[in-house]
């Protein structure tokens, strides 16, 4: 490039000037009769014109250089990457510690899974702009232990937490397996977004969308709905040692039902947690979710503030 061949012109006559300069200075120091250093100054001129050319140039070389210096975008995008993703991290515990619900046994991986999947569900246009409800359904853990949990996430609350029953064919006390397949009677995994509201065999129930291709997007097919039901309680816990078993869908406690689907109606987030090792799904993508939260033209110290 052009500018470099300027900057190699320009460093070589410095060097040339500079040691010009030097041996002027060497030759101008002479002994005097009593033995001390006198240093005979060179001519005013003569002086002035070797500092100013050396100076000219030495200018002249950093302002070429800092033309021809380019920042590494590639640096400062992985730094924003970090940050925005450690910011996300604290946010998501932030949550997490505001709503109590490692008290309430929710586990925090599975809440960042959710979470992550809400806010990249709500950036892609699927769900409601108005409401902020996250409802889990941890089926790794046993059938006999308050498994749902519904939240708030604009006031960092739980709602509520209570039993949820898995597909007869995923497991007795624990469900193991999953499937979208028609009459599979298996739990689906994944991301689901509440629909319409009807009444059917079960009473008044709220119909899903599977968001996860493959996983449970079969849902609306499958009559894969919220509803309450008898064997979702206490006494059939005493009864057989575990929740009893629906067909498929995340039935509820029957005394819950109107409240749950009065709470998470109009197109809120259900996530259905699982041990199955096949199953991803877009929607976990955190640093798509952190973008999501964390404007690009915000600063640390103001996202450090929000936090």
């Amino acid at each position: 490039m052009w500018y470099c061949f300027v900057c190699n012109v320009s460093i070589y006559l410095f060097n040339k000037n500079l040691k010009t300069l030097i041996i002027i200075l060497f030759l101008s120091e002479v002994k005097n009769p009593n033995n001390s250093i006198t240093v005979i100054a060179p001519k005013p001129n003569s002086m002035r014109k070797y500092l100013l050319g050396g100076a000219g140039l030495v200018f002249s070389t950093l302002a070429l250089t800092i033309i021809s210096w380019t920042p590494s975008l590639n640096g400062v995008s992985t730094a924003k990457t970090v940050t925005e993703d450690s910011l996300y991290t604290q946010y998501v515990s932030k949550i997490y510690t505001g709503a109590h619900l490692q008290q309430a046994g929710l586990n925090p991986e599975v809440f960042q899974k959710a979470l992550t999947g809400f806010y990249n569900l709500k950036s892609s246009g699927k769900i409601s702009t108005e409401k902020s409800i996250l409802t889990i359904a941890d089926f790794d853990v046993n059938s006999t232990k308050k498994r749902l949990w519904i939240i708030d996430l604009k006031k960092d609350s739980l709602l509520l937490n209570t039993w949820v029953a898995h597909g007869s064919n995923s497991g007795a006390d624990m469900a193991t397996r999953f499937s979208d397949a028609n009459d599979s009677n298996e739990s689906s995994l994944g991301f689901y977004v509440t629909a319409e509201i009807y009444n059917g065999k079960h009473g008044r129930s709220l119909r899903l969308d599977g968001m996860d291709e493959g996983y449970n997007s079969n849902a609306r097919k499958r009559s894969i709905v919220v509803h309450g039901a008898p064997y979702v309680s206490q006494s059939t816990i005493d009864q057989l040692g575990r929740l009893g078993h629906s067909q498929g869908c995340p039935a509820v406690p029957a005394e819950l039902s109107n409240l749950v689907i009065n709470t998470i109606e109009g197109k809120t987030v259900i996530f259905i947690n699982g041990s199955d090792q096949s199953y991803s799904s877009k929607y976990l993508d955190t640093h798509l979710a952190a973008n999501s939260i964390i404007p690009m033209q915000d600063t640390t110290s103001t996202l450090i503030a929000r936090i």
